[in-house]
């Protein structure tokens, strides 16, 4: 069954340490984010979801991003984590990740890489990366994707433009450094926080 958040913005916590990522991880629950995303290119990054699915599986929807090999996903499968994120279109990660009853959100951008994914099984389209594009081609993607089919909008997300991509069709949305980069304080994740949690509010 698909998870669906009240509040559908993934927190991607890219550079996290296990020291650190549950007092981040604090903030972020009591802000209202019900998805958090450990990237494998963070350090020990195994370790970090285990903590987080220890103290909060059973409330939110935890696990890993830039899952981008056999190696990672069967790591996430056996640490418990629910949520396997990429970036890129791979069918039989998204298989393998749905059979073991896991939430997916795949990285796609082109229309043929979006069909692969949805034909997959992806429970989210997480379009990828919006940095620098031309908002309207998100729109144009919206139109050829079944009504049903969630997308996110990753990658150069901001407070300033998350209801443009709203408006233009995306039901979510995962956020990187304008929430979180490594090193910052718990202070400035709660602030990214708030302002996110705000701007969404504000469109909704």
């Amino acid at each position: 069954m698909n998870f669906i958040p009240k509040i559908p913005l993934i927190a991607i916590l890219r550079g996290i340490t296990p020291k650190e990522v549950l007092a981040h991880a604090q903030v972020l629950v009591d802000t209202g984010f019900e998805m958090i995303e450990v990237p494998t290119n963070s350090p020990n990054w195994l370790e970090s979801i285990q903590l987080l699915q220890k103290e909060w599986g059973d409330r939110i929807l935890i696990g890993a991003g830039t899952v981008t090999q056999q190696a990672y996903l069967d790591s996430l499968i056996n640490c418990g984590g629910k949520l396997m994120v990429t970036p890129n279109t791979n069918p039989d990660l998204i298989r393998q990740a749905k059979l073991a009853g896991l939430q997916t959100y795949i990285g796609a951008f082109t229309p043929s890489e979006i069909y692969q994914a949805i034909d997959a099984g992806a429970d989210v389209i997480k379009i990828f990366p919006c940095v620098g594009i031309d908002i309207a081609y998100i729109k144009a993607v919206r139109a050829i994707v079944p009504k049903q089919q969630a997308i996110y909008a990753v990658g150069g997300v901001t407070t300033q433009n998350l209801y443009q991509f709203i408006e233009m069709g995306c039901q979510g949305a995962g956020l990187g450094s304008d929430l979180y980069c490594a090193g910052q304080s718990v202070e400035a994740t709660k602030k990214a926080a708030e302002d996110f949690v705000r701007a969404w509010y504000e469109i909704n």
